[in-house]
C-alpha cells in the first residue's frame, strides 16, 4: 500500500499523480510560528511506502519543511520514502565559478539523498553532468522529461490554427536538448540561439539568420525564471518580422516582474507543464510521474 502526502500548495498536483496511480492522498498540516518556524502534522497512521509530493522552487524554508515530514514519516514506521520533487532545486551550480564558491548541486543532492529511498523529478537543470545519480548518490533516481508532452501540446493545440507556419527558438545551446525533443513530437522545425550572461539579470542572446518575417516564434526551455533570456530573444524576433513571440517551458519559476516584461516585447503568452503550479500551466505531468514512481516502487522492493 503506497499513500502520497502532499504539501499544501502542492494538493492539486499530487492528487492528479494519486488518480492517475489509483492511491490515497491527503496533505499534511503546516502551521507556521510568528518567528517563521514550522510545525508539520502528519497522519497518525501511514503505510509502510509513503510518497511526499513538493516541488522545490523557493527552496531554503521547504527544504525544511521537507525534512521535518521525513523525520515525522521516520518516526511513525514509515519505512520507504519517495519524494516527487517535479522542480528540483539547487542543480545549476554544480562547479565553483569563483574563487570561495560552494557546489550546491553536491551539497544539496548528498543530502536529500540521504534522506530519502528514492527521487523522482523532471528535467533538473543538469549541464556538466547526464546522470542525477551522480549528485544523489545515496536513493534510487528517476528523471523524466517534459518536452516530449510539451511537443505533443503542440501538435494538438497550436498547430491546428497556426497552420504550421511556426518554428522554435532554442535561446542558448544549454536548451538544445529539450528543443529538440519538443520539435520532433510537434513536427516544427528549430534554430538555437547563442547566450552570453553577464549577471541574473544581464544577458545577450544572438540568433542565427532565419527568416522570420509574418512567422510564430515559440521560445522553449526547460525553465523561465527571470525572463531576461526570453525578452533579449524576442527583441530580436519580432525586430525580424515574427508576427508572434510565444514562450514554453515545463518549470514556469516566473520571479516578479518576469510576465510583466516578457509581454512589453510582444511575448502575446506564457505556456507550461505543471511542474510548478502557476496560471501559465496546461499540460499535466502526472502519467510521466505516476510511471516514474512505479519505477522507483519496484527498485527498493526488489
Amino acid at each position: 500500500m503506497t499513500k502520497i502526502l502532499a504539501f499544501p500548495d502542492a494538493l492539486p498536483q499530487a492528487q492528479q499523480l494519486a488518480q492517475v496511480l489509483d492511491c490515497t492522498c491527503s496533505a499534511l498540516d503546516i502551521h507556521r510560528f510568528p518567528d517563521g518556524e514550522s510545525l508539520l502534522t502528519l497522519p497518525e497512521t501511514l503505510p509502510q511506502t509513503v510518497v511526499l509530493f513538493r516541488s522545490l522552487n523557493d527552496p531554503d524554508s521547504k527544504l525544511i519543511e521537507l525534512y521535518l515530514a521525513i523525520a515525522t514519516a521516520r518516526d511513525l514506521g514509515c519505512h520507504h520514502l519517495i519524494l516527487v520533487a517535479p522542480y528540483l532545486c539547487y542543480m545549476r551550480q554544480d562547479k565553483v565559478f569563483a574563487p570561495g564558491q560552494g557546489i550546491s548541486q553536491r551539497y544539496i543532492g548528498d543530502l536529500l539523498s540521504s534522506w530519502l529511498d528514492g527521487v523522482v523529478t523532471v528535467d533538473p537543470h543538469l549541464h556538466r553532468i547526464h546522470d542525477l545519480g551522480q549528485a544523489f548518490p545515496h536513493c534510487v533516481n528517476r528523471v523524466v522529461s517534459a518536452a516530449p508532452l510539451l511537443g505533443k501540446h503542440l501538435k494538438e493545440h497550436f498547430l491546428r490554427g497556426h497552420d504550421g507556419n511556426g518554428f522554435l527558438v532554442g535561446p542558448d545551446e544549454e536548451s538544445r536538448q529539450w528543443v529538440a525533443q519538443v520539435a520532433a513530437e510537434s513536427g516544427l522545425g528549430y534554430l538555437i540561439a547563442i547566450k552570453e550572461r553577464f549577471g541574473d539579470r544581464d544577458v545577450r542572446v544572438t540568433l542565427p539568420p532565419y527568416d522570420c518575417a509574418g512567422k510564430t516564434a515559440i521560445l522553449v526551455d526547460d525553465m523561465i525564471s527571470s525572463g531576461n533570456t526570453m525578452v533579449e530573444a524576442a527583441k530580436q524576433l519580432r525586430a525580424r518580422g515574427a508576427s508572434d513571440v510565444i514562450a514554453l517551458c515545463t518549470h514556469a519559476l516566473l520571479a516578479p516582474g518576469a510576465e510583466q516584461a516578457m509581454t512589453s516585447v510582444g511575448i502575446s503568452q506564457v505556456l507550461s507543464s505543471n511542474a510548478v503550479p502557476h496560471a501559465s500551466n496546461r499540460i499535466d505531468l502526472s502519467p510521466l510521474l505516476a510511471e516514474a514512481v512505479k519505477e522507483v516502487l519496484e527498485a527498493l522492493l526488489e
